[in-house]
């Protein structure tokens, strides 16, 4: 099966083909079919409603069966910001940089045990052919550090949050565990069952 991974990064795909790579699929980023241009606009207000947005929005561009995820960082001690607006957090002119450091300053006066906080990370997979939608979610529970930690290979939020069990953050993990333990991670192991249907019905 042939399966759109609604994404114009490459480093995502390669993600995801080591993610499900237990499935006999064949993954596409977008500007492997050449709709690395199209954007669609993320109006929802939760991570479920953007990414069945994504993943139906791509589908029927494309007449491939699709898989779009919106994740986002929850703080309990920000009562869950920035959550669903974890990407644009502080407005579209920051950098993620400045993002992390705009969290670590609203943190300041956060003690190391009320730090906690977790990623999410809902897949929507979506059929062209019959409307067909699948989802799945992925949580990884943490905390975030007291300050960035920014020497590993790790992207977005990573350098600030420690997840459940480990002593360094997201940025120091091996990228193979870090599959195995990240919301994405998860999500995409609780999407495969939900691949295997669609493929069955296709």
């Amino acid at each position: 099966m042939e399966l759109l991974i609604a994404t114009g990064n490459p480093g995502k795909v390669r993600e995801y083909e080591e993610m499900l790579a237990t499935l006999p699929v064949k993954l596409f980023g977008l500007r492997d079919i050449g709709l690395g241009d199209m954007d669609v606009e993320e109006t929802g207000t939760t991570l479920e409603e953007n990414a069945r947005l994504k993943a139906q929005a791509y589908a029927q561009a494309s007449g491939m069966i699709a898989l779009a995820d919106d994740s986002g960082l929850f703080v309990d001690a920000l009562d869950g910001a920035p959550g669903v607006y974890s990407a644009r957090y502080g407005g579209y002119d920051l950098t993620m940089a400045d993002r992390r450091a705009l969290l670590l300053s609203q943190l300041q006066a956060i003690s190391v045990d009320a730090r906690s906080a977790r990623f999410r990370c809902v897949i929507a997979v979506a059929n062209p052919t019959n409307g067909e939608l699948q989802m799945a979610e992925g949580v990884c529970e943490g905390h975030i550090a007291q300050e960035e930690d920014n020497g590993g290979a790790g992207f977005g939020y990573d350098a600030i949050f420690i997840p459940a069990g480990y002593a360094q953050n997201f940025s120091h993990i091996p990228p193979a565990e870090k599959n195995r333990i990240s919301h994405r991670g998860r999500a995409a192991q609780a999407a495969v069952p939900l691949l295997q249907k669609l493929m069955n019905h296709t």
